[in-house]
């Protein structure tokens, strides 16, 4: 074991968190069942981690990097405002379907009793992702869409049309892909309201 990268059993704990937040029951992770599925002991889970709280700061560190890397990729790639708002909810929805303990992440699910820091982090998360919608809107709109009065509704839309399909997927055990049937519900809530 003494041959393990410290930055590699950062990763590898990290690993282990998440792999135990796809179980569909949602029991409450404790440090000690952590360090049982690493088999070690807790002791050294705290050499890598000062805290559970800090443990799940990491998670949430991949998601943003993740999400927002993605995003960035999008806004590049896809010329049209209503490309890249249609490509940020698949990514997203996406995103969950690969990776089922993140969601209880997203949804706030896995963070439930932990340090209240985590949550608001969160929600700094879901206020960046309506942001990135509402940039994808307006250019949308400066390219003829007519969405110009509706920019933050529709954002406000798109990011609870995510949630939604999100804890569905968390409270389904994972059995609800959060992509099926997207295409045709994204183009509804995209829908110009001349073409509606």
């Amino acid at each position: 074991m003494s041959s393990t990268k410290p930055g590699q059993r950062k990763l590898q704990i990290l690993q282990a968190l998440a792999g135990m937040l796809e179980h569909p029951k949602g029991d409450k992770i404790t440090t000690a069942a952590l360090a049982a599925r690493l088999s070690l002991s807790e002791a050294a889970l705290y050499r890598h981690f000062a805290s559970k709280a800090q443990m799940f700061e990491g998670l949430i560190d991949f998601i943003e990097s993740s999400v927002f890397g993605l995003i960035n990729q999008i806004a590049e790639h896809e010329e049209r405002g209503i490309d890249q708002a249609q490509a940020i909810v698949r990514m997203l929805l996406a995103f969950a379907a690969n990776n089922p303990g993140m969601t209880r992440v997203l949804i706030g699910d896995a963070l439930v009793g932990e340090d209240e820091r985590l949550q608001l982090r969160m929600n700094q998360f879901y206020d960046k992702v309506e942001l990135a919608c509402k940039q994808a809107l307006r250019l949308a709109a400066s390219q003829g869409m007519g969405l110009e009065d509706e920019v933050a509704a529709r954002a406000g839309l798109l990011v609870s049309y995510v949630t939604g399909r999100w804890h569905r997927f968390a409270k389904s055990g994972f059995k609800h892909n959060p992509a099926d049937g997207a295409p045709v519900q994204i183009a509804l809530l995209l829908a110009a309201p001349q073409m509606a």
